[in-house]
């Protein structure tokens, strides 16, 4: 005892077997290199080269193990393990491992305790988190499995009605986490399929190049015989663009997995999946981001109006949908997003081909949208209500389609505006 009590705290331990042998060797090597030495000055004989470089070979190594061995004791206290007993007045105390779910050295449970309770939900929030991550992982998988699965496939049904188990299997929880695990899902479906039916539709109205004449063929005619270089140089670019534009067609076609679908029905088929997403998310509460996304969705309004009438008509549904939402009290929305759906998606309710070709919405869906367009638009600003009347009139005015006739909110807003010119 009296040893282990004058044994400094921490320094327990000794250097390994392996590391004194090599210290053994070493200081064996350093008494070696005396009598070697003073022999060899005894000696008439003139060192070697060889014997010179022997020499200091072991001088050098002798002198790297001590240095070695003299960080080692220098450090060996930090680099061991605690010690198993500690000095504590006048006897050895034996230190317990306490456990974060004990009460005492006898590791009596204690559920009560503060830290153990704080530590035990630290532990179920982590539990929870990752078992969110995956049902979100999951659902996100199968929802982007229906963007590749071809429509005829017999597994494609399979793969919607098993998403479509997995939403109500969630939530009939009632789950708040579960719930959100649905709208996570949701909206990341709603932002790919958008993004998938965007570059379909560019891919159908991507045109095979500008063959206009660009300032290099402009500054080319301006030298001798620079018109008949430049027509040469005009005809091998319209080639090149046209070899590219069928390139990235057959690619943006080939990345699919159905390779046997045209772009006309693969978008017709997205803007369907698009429209079954914006239904699911307002079942589950997340209808808001379907409106923030769709507000941002300026390209996929503009490609829209060149669609076919069946994607026209999925597109139509979708916006008419969410445009009712606009008028919901439970729902906040920003005013920007509201203005900028009317703004960008107004034209397409003008241009598309409404139940003429293809049926999209009935008389009384169309009185519902257009009266909940009037009351959205009569809470803007004036200034706000000029833009989105003026884009409507641009519109309605130059297409076939009497719907939808905005023409008492227009006549409200001139209304509003004489009366702030007579006050």
């Amino acid at each position: 005892m009296a040893t282990d009590l004058d044994r400094p705290y921490g320094c327990t331990a000794k250097p390994s077997s392996l590391l004194n042998s090599i210290m053994s060797i070493a200081n064996m090597a350093g008494k070696m290199l005396v009598p070697t030495s003073s022999s060899k000055a005894e000696n008439t004989e003139k060192w070697k080269l060889t014997d010179h470089l022997r020499f200091m070979v072991m001088l050098i190594s002798w002198l790297m193990l001590w240095v070695l061995r003299f960080f080692m004791d220098l450090f060996s206290c930090s680099m061991i393990s605690p010690p198993d007993y500690h000095l504590g007045g006048s006897s050895t105390v034996r230190r317990f491992q306490l456990s974060p779910y004990s009460s005492s050295a006898t590791g009596e449970a204690l559920p009560s305790s503060g830290s153990s309770l704080d530590l035990i939900l630290r532990n179920r929030v982590d539990v929870d988190g990752l078992a969110v991550k995956a049902l979100v992982k999951a659902l996100t998988h199968v929802l982007a499995l229906l963007n590749e699965i071809p429509a005829s496939s017999r597994k494609y049904q399979y793969t919607m009605a098993m998403a479509d188990q997995i939403m109500e299997d969630n939530a009939r929880h009632g789950h708040s986490a579960l719930l959100h695990v649905n709208r996570l899902a949701l909206a990341s479906s709603f932002t790919r399929t958008s993004a998938l039916l965007y570059r379909c539709l560019q891919v159908q109205t991507s045109p095979s190049g500008d063959y206009g004449d660009s300032w290099h063929l402009r500054a080319i005619k301006a030298i001798p015989f620079g018109s008949c270089i430049a027509s040469y140089m005009k005809a091998i670019t319209m080639c090149l663009n046209a070899a590219f534009s069928w390139f990235d067609t057959a690619t943006t076609r080939f990345q699919r997995r159905d390779y046997n679908v045209e772009p006309e029905l693969m978008a017709e088929k997205l803007a369907q999946e698009l429209l079954w997403v914006t239904n699911k998310l307002k079942c589950y509460g997340g209808v808001n981001e379907a409106l923030v996304q769709w507000s941002l969705a300026s390209g996929l309004a503009s490609l829209s109006l060149n669609a076919s009438p069946r994607v026209q008509g999925s597109v139509v549904k979708i916006s008419a949908f969410l445009f009712r939402e606009l008028t919901r009290k439970d729902l906040e929305i920003a005013r920007q997003v509201k203005f900028r759906l009317l703004v960008l998606w107004t034209p397409l309710f003008c241009h598309a081909s409404n139940g003429h070709a293809y049926p999209i919405l009935t008389s009384f869906q169309k009185a519902e949208i257009e009266r909940a367009m009037d009351e959205v638009i009569s809470n803007f600003p004036a200034m706000e209500q000029e833009f989105i009347l003026t884009t409507w009139l641009e519109n309605y005015a130059v297409s076939v389609s009497d719907w939808p006739n905005l023409g008492l909110a227009y006549d409200r807003w001139c209304q509003s505006i004489r009366e702030m010119v007579h006050h």
